[in-house]
């Protein structure tokens, strides 16, 4: 347990560095690498259409030439690219925080902690997208600056792991 507070704590510590320092290269670094990956896969449908038989044949053929030609604007442009696709986590974001309220206020089950913190989040989670969705530059300077929680919290699991207690198992 220790040994995995301690590398978990490090890449934590590693990729929030990296984050915060490079706030836009690391939203364009995720939209090329999407973007390449997107036209390998367009590749292989092409080569996969190639050998089948029927309407399948063609399906496949044409799916994967529109795959790689959206994912060759993708590469084309990666700045626009990373901004859809943070406007898109945005909304991944406030559906979760919706999700979130929802299931804090409904199920009267859970421990009352749990439910405020459930709130709580879903709260932080729907202010987020919104902030994101109405300036999206805004929105990811301030989505890199909590990344200085990731650095924090890594921190913390480094330390924990470093000096922390044996776990004692009892039988």
């Amino acid at each position: 347990m220790r040994f995995a507070q301690i590398g978990l704590g490090i890449v934590a510590i590693i990729l929030s560095a990296f984050v915060l320092a490079f706030p836009g290269f690391t939203l364009i670094t995720i939209a090329l690498l999407l973007a390449v990956v997107l036209f390998v896969v367009g590749i292989e449908r092409i080569i996969n259409g190639l050998f089948l038989r029927g309407k399948p044949r063609w399906t496949n053929t044409s799916l994967g030439v529109l795959v790689i030609v959206l994912s060759g604007i993708s590469m084309a442009f990666p700045v626009a690219t990373g901004i859809v696709l943070l406007i898109f986590l945005a909304y991944i974001l406030l559906f979760d925080g919706i999700s979130r309220i929802i299931h804090g206020a409904a199920y009267k089950s859970s421990n009352k902690t749990s439910r405020i913190f459930s709130i709580v989040a879903g709260a932080i989670s729907i202010a987020l997208s919104v902030m994101i969705i109405a300036s999206p530059f805004v929105g990811a300077l301030f989505v890199s600056i909590c990344y200085q929680y990731l650095l924090i919290v890594g921190i913390q699991m480094k330390t924990s792991g470093t000096i922390g207690s044996r776990l004692v198992i009892k039988s």
